[in-house]
């Protein structure tokens, strides 16, 4: 019997003892926690069992009904599982505690109405086979953990959140919404959604809302953002707030089709991205407007934004001539300490270490910014680890891929 099955006998037998009703995933949520912080002893598996029996009931049921199943991520536990041959990725991605739980495409649909809407197609981690899989939901967000995803069907705005078990493939259930939504984002914890709610599909450009694209006119967004609902992923329960898009002196929003709500890096905030200064827009959750936390104040457009134990933020591009390079700054001060050798910084692996779009200067030189492959670059090193082959279409998806990551 391996130490995970002793985990999961020790929790049958503690809410066996001490009655108390336990969620049915909450071992499989106790072991995710205890894999990602690398805890290997015995004895402090024992402890955080104690704990988490006696916290059961606030945990959400993010295992799903594939519980028994040991998800890919976790059966391969090699620091780096890289596929420089493939793109779009084919197999498992992961570096650090980090791994790549989805990717996706847009394709433009042209309506019998005139409009047009950017539909999106996703390859879904399928935790099973440790392969990604076609999957055609409108918008999703992948879980700390990797093991739910929470799914909205299109056309959007959705009146519904699927939480899908990435084991099974199936959606375990569905939180009904008052409000349509078009964009979910699980909170660090996992315990919280925030989703960006909108009167109309913010991916369809409509024909009588027209636009003037390189002298040629085509429908253009009707922006309609209305606020944000925050979702307890356990009961369901959630609240709504107001928030609509600002706009400039002129009267006029910007060019974001989009200003989805996201979470600060502790998770007690939300805040969206925004094309007007100051690039960012803060709330509590009970919907008042909040200043931007000290500890986030140099993060600036970079995916990666503050790394997991908040003491370094990442930049944007600092190359020069044929160098390429992006800045790792002080999140307080915006001071520069280093530079990396990436294009794009998209996510940390872990407090040192970064996964980036740029190219193996061995292989890329002279080839363009645009021909760019996922790498994991260290801090302090020039080293780079190819984890993708370099971005490109394929049949299954027709365009260049947009990947989305989450912890291990």
């Amino acid at each position: 019997m391996n130490v995970d099955d002793l985990v999961r006998d020790a929790f049958q037998e503690e809410v066996g003892a001490d009655s108390v009703t336990a969620s049915p995933h909450l071992a499989d949520r106790v072991l995710s926690l205890r894999r990602r912080r690398r805890t290997r002893r015995l004895a402090s598996l024992a402890a955080t069992t104690a704990v988490a029996v006696a916290v059961g009931v606030a945990l959400p049921l993010l295992g799903g009904s594939g519980h028994g199943v040991r998800p890919a991520s976790e059966m391969n536990r090699s620091d780096i599982i890289a596929h420089p041959d493939q793109s779009p990725p084919k197999d498992l991605i992961a570096a650090g505690d980090t791994v790549l739980s989805a990717f996706y495409v847009s394709k433009n649909v042209k309506q019998p109405n005139g409009d047009s809407v950017s539909q999106r197609v996703y390859g879904l981690l399928d935790q099973k086979a440790g392969t990604y899989k076609q999957a055609d939901w409108a918008f999703l967000d992948v879980a700390p953990g990797s093991r739910t995803a929470a799914v909205l069907e299109g056309e959007l705005p959705a009146k519904r959140i699927g939480l899908l078990d990435l084991t099974t493939g199936e959606v375990d259930r569905w939180i009904t919404l008052d409000r349509g939504v078009a964009a979910v984002a699980f909170s660090p914890d996992g315990t919280k959604l925030v989703a960006t709610t909108y009167a109309k599909n913010p991916d369809r450009n409509f024909a009588d809302h027209p636009q003037n694209v390189n002298g040629k006119v085509v429908p253009g967004p009707v922006p309609s953002r209305t606020g944000f609902s925050v979702v307890d992923v356990d009961s369901g329960k959630t609240d709504w707030h107001k928030a609509p898009l600002r706009k400039d002196k002129t009267g006029l929003f910007g060019n974001n089709r989009r200003e989805d709500f996201e979470w600060s890096h502790d998770g007690t905030l939300v805040y969206a991205r925004t094309v007007l200064k100051p690039f960012r827009e803060y709330y509590r959750l009970d919907g008042d407007r909040a200043d931007r936390p000290a500890e986030e104040k140099a993060v600036g457009q970079a995916e990666a934004a503050l790394s997991p134990d908040g003491k370094l933020a990442a930049g944007g591009f600092a190359g020069h001539g044929t160098t390429i390079a992006s800045a790792i700054l002080d999140p307080r001060t915006g001071e520069q300490i280093t530079t990396v050798p990436g294009q794009q910084l998209l996510a940390w692996a872990d407090d040192k270490r970064l996964i980036a779009w740029g190219c193996d200067p061995k292989k890329c030189g002279g080839k363009g910014e645009f021909r760019n492959q996922l790498l994991l670059v260290t801090i302090g090193t020039d080293k780079v680890v190819p984890l993708s082959d370099f971005r490109k279409a394929s049949d299954d998806y027709p365009g260049r891929w947009s990947p989305l990551f989450s912890s291990r």
